[in-house]
């Protein structure tokens, strides 16, 4: 039996130390603040979204249950690796090397200043 019980993913939270400095910068790099509201005291929940739209990132402030330096396991999309890795050390995000094989887009991780870790490559034209 293969049932569509889920149609898409709509946000990945990942943990943050300040959400104003981690919403900033994702402003820096083109995502846009589609919620930002205190869902209850001490709760503020900021959803912020790339060009393209779903899915989103959600910044949550982190505590013991959520703790900071994840592995995100998200996957960025970008016209540009290279520019896009510039764009993200300028705003104060440690990236790493360019990987350039053969066959293969070029693609760069990164880590927030929360050392969150987050994947880029070029969008495959073909």
């Amino acid at each position: 039996m293969t049932a569509n019980v889920f149609n898409r993913i709509r946000t990945v939270a990942v943990p943050v130390s300040d959400q104003d400095r981690a919403k900033e910068q994702l402003e820096q790099l083109g995502f846009a603040a589609t919620m930002d509201r205190e869902l209850r005291p001490g709760f503020r929940w900021i959803e912020m979204s790339a060009t393209g739209g779903d899915p989103s990132i959600a910044l949550v402030q982190t505590g013991p249950a959520l703790p900071t330096g994840i592995d995100t396991g998200i996957r960025l999309v970008t016209d540009d690796a290279r520019a896009a890795r510039a764009a993200v050390e300028q705003v104060g995000f440690t990236a790493g090397e360019l990987l350039d094989w053969p066959g293969v887009p070029l693609m760069f991780s990164f880590a927030d200043r929360d050392g969150n870790r987050f994947y880029v490559s070029e969008d495959d034209p073909s």
